[in-house]
């Protein structure tokens, strides 16, 4: 019980800190079980909606870089338009088998 305490407690602590990482995080750890989800069912809505929430964390990412950089700014833009990428070539896939 201590171990799922400490959790929530990181968790909240987390969310407190920095709410546009935390709100990141969720997106592409959503993303991550989306397109999980998809590997093995293959239903294109998981698809769209797991590479939606890449997008969606990666121009976050990039806005807030923008406004406030942080002292690793080079890799958090590099991560950033590497998933945007890697999305895009995902979107297309998705609408060439349509």
């Amino acid at each position: 019980m201590r171990f799922w305490h400490f959790w929530f407690n990181s968790f909240v602590l987390s969310s407190q800190y920095n709410p546009p990482r935390f709100v990141e995080m969720l997106m592409v750890l959503l993303a991550i079980v989306m397109l999980i989800v998809w590997n093995f069912t293959l239903q294109t809505p998981y698809m769209i909606l797991g590479w939606s929430f890449v997008i969606g964390a990666s121009i976050s990412i990039l806005v807030r870089e923008a406004i406030a950089p942080s002292p690793d700014i080079r890799v958090n833009q590099l991560a950033a338009f590497f998933f945007l990428s890697i999305s895009l070539y995902g979107f297309v896939y998705v609408f060439q088998t349509l």
